[in-house]
């Protein structure tokens, strides 16, 4: 398969504005990766150790009246996401097994920096009640003030923190 250029960033854009809008017409809610998995994880308590969902203040809710978390649609959202990927991925002729660093990063650093930022990230998106596509660009679309303000906060706190570790980059 011949190796293809990205999509150019703006019909990215403009496309993922129109997901967004589409998902907020047709469910009532934005985007929000971190509910899917969410969803997720409650259903995976639920699995493990049913008794101690249903008695958790925070697990419970989501078992009210024999509702199944999975049956949310954020989860076809997250399953989507990584169908959509894959089949990009192959398309592109992009779908191999491979870590995008820099050559002065090991490996094994590059992924244990990944792996912290991402929880960093998941923590931080359920302090605030959601993540990027959630609180930021839901929240954007609806012009609501959180919105910026989350926006804000996070390309802001990229800058401040890239400064620190831009030599495990260029």
């Amino acid at each position: 398969m011949i190796k293809k250029g990205y999509m150019n960033p703006y019909m990215a854009g403009t496309l993922l504005g129109i997901v967004l809008l589409a998902s907020m017409y047709i469910s009532g809610r934005g985007l929000g990766a971190s509910g899917g998995i969410k969803y997720c994880v409650v259903s995976l308590v639920g699995a493990i150790d049913k008794p101690h969902a249903e008695k958790s203040i925070y697990y419970s809710k989501y078992f009210e009246e024999e509702k199944n978390p999975l049956s949310n649609w954020l989860v076809l959202e997250i399953l989507g996401i990584v169908t959509g990927g894959f089949i990009s991925g192959a398309f592109s002729g992009r779908l191999r097994l491979r870590v995008e660093k820099s050559p002065r990063i090991s490996v094994p650093r590059r992924l244990i920096f990944a792996f912290t930022g991402g929880i960093f990230f998941v923590f931080g998106g359920q302090l605030a009640r959601g993540c990027t596509s959630g609180a930021a660009l839901s929240g954007m679309a609806v012009l609501s003030l959180a919105g910026f303000v989350t926006m804000i906060a996070i390309f802001g706190s990229a800058y401040i923190f890239a400064w620190f570790f831009r030599k495990n980059w260029i």
